[in-house]
């Protein structure tokens, strides 16, 4: 199928993320031709514990992808792409496929007392030497190590291979087309991978108690992944892409060009650029965005990581009874601005460039007139500060281009501008991260070159300058960092964070230093 129909040939980009899967048809143009999206919730069944079902991830993708082509001609359909939530790890029966327990999403913390245990045995660093990524329980090592705590002691059915462990791509692919697969750029987001060899690293496998037979082999973005099977009129054809949100994103808008600085604006948000080398001494992550057997190298980037955006407002949403558009639109009504008010959502800690998990959430400075303009305008005004923040972190930015839900928010996206200081362009598209895996399917199906996606990608922005001066920024910033510092301050006392089962058992023995 891959070289059929190219020319009026369409490509099938699934965006599975944390609220929702998403399906976008493309033509050979690049145009979007048909959509459809399923719902998907969440459960948190204990302070920091945050778990989705795996099988309704799985159902949701079928949902969406059959609304997608509904009406459209099997034939068509040239290549599959997908771009995948990061770092949630699943855990399933490698003959029946199905789910041995819930997924442990990104934003689950349980693995805390074993990342402590690690950064008391002196492993910290290495860790970070090896995989970019600061020891953490966002990503996935420690979540698999739960995982197997719970379902696996022993490790007997996992070094078998009757057990597999993997990524949202690698669970997604054993379904799809039976292929054992996971895609490199993932994989890099799993602390379990080596970014100068692109392989699982035997000695952080040991490290973190997790056995090489139970993962997938590493490939790269552009595959093999094989074709689709058991989904009705896509039988044969092939999955071309795989990539990360974020790194999809990033592709999009054709990030491969220096200076560009991708802010995506989803449950949390991924502030990332492309990084010629490893660079893993700084505050934000080194990654592998993605690699394709052409380049036949990785092509790297440094990524923050911001734990709560949207999920901030829609938390207060829940809260206050509505809806988080309803918040949005309030929080741009406010010709004052929070009028004082401050809230840091460090739920479950904070990511970059601060990665402290012992920060908790903090909300100063309302009184008894404060409304919900005001708390709402608090909520966005964070969103805002914690992406500024990382900017400050990384390399100098020639264009900070946005995505993601709340990117669609002109009260965001200049709040953005005016705390940066940077002009900030809005893609056209806010479903960017399906796109940019359809652009790597399309450019493997040779719909389009790299040119055209450079031209696509700086087709209609909009762009949002910086209004306010320095002394308003100053002061914004200065204000924000003191309520930071306090939610930090008071993480140190509060009560523990929640640990994994399992052994305790010293891991200096399992990493050479």
């Amino acid at each position: 199928m891959a070289g059929q129909g190219q020319e009026n040939g369409h490509v099938l980009a699934v965006d599975q993320g944390t609220s929702s899967t998403k399906a976008l048809l493309l033509d050979a143009s690049g145009a979007v031709v048909a959509r459809a999206s399923a719902p998907l919730t969440q459960t948190h069944p204990g302070p920091g514990l945050v778990e989705q079902d795996a099988s309704a991830i799985l159902d949701s993708v079928r949902t969406a992808i059959t609304a997608c082509t509904a009406g459209v001609e099997p034939a068509t359909v040239a290549g599959v792409a997908l771009s995948t939530q990061r770092e949630s790890a699943v855990l399933w029966d490698a003959a029946t496929g199905l789910p041995v327990a819930p997924l442990v999403s990104w934003q689950d913390r349980r693995g805390t007392g074993r990342a402590a245990r690690i950064e008391r045995a002196g492993m910290s660093g290495e860790v970070r030497r090896r995989t970019g990524l600061p020891l953490d329980p966002m990503f996935s090592a420690l979540k698999m190590a739960a995982l197997l705590d719970a379902h696996d002691p022993a490790r007997s059915l996992s070094r078998a291979g009757r057990l597999r462990l993997g990524t949202v791509d690698a669970f997604l692919l054993h379904h799809l087309t039976g292929q054992a697969v996971t895609e490199i750029g993932n994989a890099s987001r799993t602390q379990l991978l080596d970014l100068t060899t692109g392989d699982w690293d035997e000695e952080l496998l040991g490290l973190f108690g997790i056995p090489r037979a139970t993962l997938a082999r590493v490939v790269p973005s552009d595959g093999p992944f094989g074709q689709v099977k058991g989904v009705a009129g896509l039988g044969g054809v092939p999955v071309l892409a795989v990539l990360g949100d974020s790194h999809a994103a990033l592709f999009a808008h054709a990030g491969w060009r220096p200076g560009i600085v991708k802010a995506t604006y989803g449950t949390g948000s991924s502030v990332m650029t492309v990084a010629g080398t490893p660079d893993v001494a700084g505050s934000v992550c080194t990654t592998i965005a993605w690699s394709t057997k052409a380049a036949g190298k990785p092509t790297y980037a440094h990524e923050a990581n911001i734990r709560s955006s949207g999920r901030t407002l829609t938390w207060l949403a829940d809260l206050l009874g509505t809806t988080a558009e309803q918040l949005i639109e309030l929080a741009g009504s406010t010709g004052e601005g929070a009028e004082g008010v401050t809230l840091v959502p460090a739920f479950g800690g904070l990511g970059a460039p601060w990665w402290d998990p012992a920060a908790v959430p903090l909300l100063a400075g309302f009184g008894l007139g404060t409304g919900r303009a005001q708390l709402a305008r608090a909520a966005v005004e964070s969103v805002a500060h914690q992406v500024a923040d990382v900017l400050a972190a990384m390399p100098p930015a020639t264009r900070l281009v946005a995505d993601g839900g709340l990117s669609r928010s002109d009260t965001v996206m200049q709040l953005q501008a005016d705390l940066s200081n940077v002009a900030v362009a809005r893609a056209r598209h806010h479903e960017l991260s399906a796109v940019g895996a359809a652009h790597l399917a399309g450019l493997r199906l040779g719909l389009w070159t790299g040119e055209t996606l450079e031209r696509r990608a700086d087709d209609d922005l909009t762009v949002f300058s910086p209004a306010w001066d320095d002394t308003r920024r100053r002061a914004a910033v200065t204000h924000w960092r003191r309520h930071l510092a306090a939610a930090r301050d008071l993480g140190t006392s509060g009560p523990p964070q929640p640990t994994a089962t399992g052994s305790a058992s010293s891991p200096a023995a399992h990493l050479r230093r």
